[in-house]
């Protein structure tokens, strides 16, 4: 199989996979505990700790450990917001991941916050100025995506926050598809917090992390027994958060990680390059430039994007349709929408994922499966509307 869906979810390799046996096995034992056993998972638990925050730039006791992705997001939005007596005005975007907008929506429904998004353009990009419009004296949060998963934009998160903070409000952005991708430090990104998702950077599913500023207050959203220095109640999953810090381990010991990243994203650029010539109406959507590295998404309009995806894997290769959290709606993407794309476009849309440079018969491969896909699907609309007419 030619696995092109690491937007969706990444291979563990096998350090990985070494490094969590040990507390999946022997070492199993629970971290609050106080006897030996408890203490060497405390041990483990902390050196996880300390090498997340390395990874994304931060001081190990800005790092909550979460379930993943979803739930990080979660605790920054609900948790900052409410623990703000700032105000109870929230601005995001409606391209961002479903647990950032349900979040926000959370809060306007059970706690009388108002909620503005900030118009994207046909990039998916947000510009400073429009952010800057939607700030209010009485703004609490602002919460903007780093990296699109849909269709590889990548944010000025810098200016964006820089923005933010003039006007008193807080920074918080979901960071899960672009760490592992992207070299990410909160600290050069001027955030307030940040969500990671060990799945997406060849680590485990089912841990994810929260960075924010030790010093701002968080309103837990899980209530129990007050573990993660009362951010995040729950027991710790040790054998997860070792298995998030070998990975991320890896990516900090690559001497050539950011030569890799460039090789990466000319293997992509040159297949948009060929698709573009070889299917002349496909889209690309998302930026051409400011995009993550391994990402290539387009829309082949009048054409299921599912059904090329289902000719794609009949080929032996793994794609997407978009998110893999929305997978099997039938409704077209609210990011696509929110680009301006129409719904019969937004329908049509097909991602590939590349965790490293394709190569030169795999490249034939694709560009091939897609060209016939989508001719042949095209094909097949125009006769039978010719039948029904």
């Amino acid at each position: 199989m030619l696995y092109l869906d690491n937007a969706a979810t990444t291979r563990m390799p096998d350090e990985v996979l070494r490094a969590m046996w040990a507390y999946l096995s022997e070492e199993f034992a629970n971290a609050s505990s106080v006897h030996a056993a408890g203490q060497r998972a405390r041990d483990a638990v902390d050196w996880g700790r300390s090498t997340v925050a390395q990874l994304l730039g931060g001081r190990p006791s800005d790092i909550v450990f979460t379930s993943g992705g979803t739930e990080a997001n979660n605790l920054a939005v609900k948790g900052l917001a409410l623990a703000n007596p700032r105000g109870r005005h929230l601005v995001t975007t409606a391209i961002e991941h479903p647990s950032v907008i349900e979040s926000c929506r959370y809060l306007e429904r059970f706690h009388g916050f108002e909620l503005s998004y900030v118009p994207v353009d046909y990039f998916g990009r947000v510009a400073p100025d429009a952010l800057a419009e939607a700030l209010r004296d009485d703004t609490s949060l602002v919460s903007i995506g780093l990296a699109n998963n849909e269709v590889g934009t990548v944010q000025p998160i810098r200016a964006l926050a820089d923005v933010a903070h003039e006007r008193g409000a807080l920074m918080h952005t979901d960071a899960v598809q672009a760490v592992g991708s992207l070299s990410v430090s909160a600290a050069e990104l001027g955030v307030d917090a940040l969500s990671c998702s060990a799945h997406k950077l060849g680590g485990p599913k089912g841990v994810g992390a929260l960075f924010r500023r030790r010093s701002l207050a968080i309103e837990p959203v899980l209530h129990g027994g007050g573990q993660e220095r009362g951010a995040r109640s729950g027991t710790e999953h040790v054998a997860g958060i070792v298995g998030f810090a070998a990975a991320a381990q890896l990516l900090l010991g690559n001497p050539d990680i950011e030569q890799d990243r460039e090789e990466l994203a000319k293997s992509r650029a040159s297949l948009v390059q060929r698709v573009g010539k070889a299917v002349p109406d496909a889209l690309l959507t998302g930026d051409p430039f400011a995009r993550l590295p391994g990402h290539a998404s387009w829309c082949f309009t009048g054409v299921s994007g599912e059904s090329i995806v289902v000719a794609l894997d009949a080929a032996g290769i793994a794609a997407s349709s978009g998110s893999a959290c929305a997978a099997g709606h039938d409704e077209p993407s609210p990011v696509l929408l929110a680009m301006g794309l129409s719904r019969e476009v937004a329908q049509s849309a097909v991602r590939l994922s590349l965790l490293r440079p394709l190569e030169p018969a795999e490249a034939d491969l694709v560009v091939d499966v897609l060209t016939n896909a989508a001719s042949t699907r095209r094909l097949q609309r125009d006769v039978g509307g010719a039948a029904v007419r």
